[in-house]
């Protein structure tokens, strides 16, 4: 009974830690996932950058010498896409690091979650014990009980006999002291 009951806890422990795995394992793949568009806009950005950096050395003007307008303005834009770059990785960044946030206080909460079932779990098997060990003791009284039953039932059948079979000596005595005096 007891070996069954601990059984029964510690599958339906295992069940439920197997569901949150499986939340686990998609925050992890979030987590992945929003690493990877961090990573691509940072690759994104670099390359940009490097278009920026070509830009700057780019002289169209007069034999080459001086920049053009159109130049600059090319230069200027290129910055403006790498600043909007560098807020869309800010942006990105920052989901990042709330999904690593949520991942560790989701751990952590599993873990006072565990704690808490298993200390419940632990209470059961306590509990379980506890009544266990009554019932053990409730057999033990009435096997007690049922012996001396029996002992004393041993004993009064003992005295009876004893009882009847002197009774017996006793009329046979008797028996043969009225016949020996007729």
């Amino acid at each position: 009974m007891k070996q069954l009951s601990l059984l029964i806890v510690l599958l339906v422990g295992m069940l439920h830690m197997g569901n949150s795995q499986t939340n686990m394992d998609a925050d992890s793949i979030s987590f992945e996932q929003q690493r990877e568009r961090v990573n691509s806009l940072l690759d994104k950005r670099s390359r940009r950058f490097g278009e920026f950096d070509n830009s700057l050395r780019q002289k169209t003007g007069v034999f080459g010498i001086f920049k053009r307008k159109k130049d600059m303005q090319k230069s200027i834009d290129i910055l403006r896409e790498i600043v909007l770059t560098d807020n869309d990785i800010f942006l990105e960044t920052k989901k990042l690091l709330d999904i690593k946030g949520s991942e560790s206080n989701k751990n952590e909460n599993l873990a006072v979650e565990y704690n808490k079932q298993v200390s419940g779990y632990m209470h059961t098997i306590t509990k379980l014990q506890t009544e266990n060990e009554k019932l053990r003791n409730q057999i033990d009284d009435l096997e007690a009980k049922q012996r001396n039953r029996h002992t004393t039932i041993l004993i009064l059948t003992i005295v009876i006999l004893a009882l009847g079979f002197t009774l017996y000596l006793h009329l046979r005595r008797r028996k043969s002291q009225n016949l020996t005096q007729e």
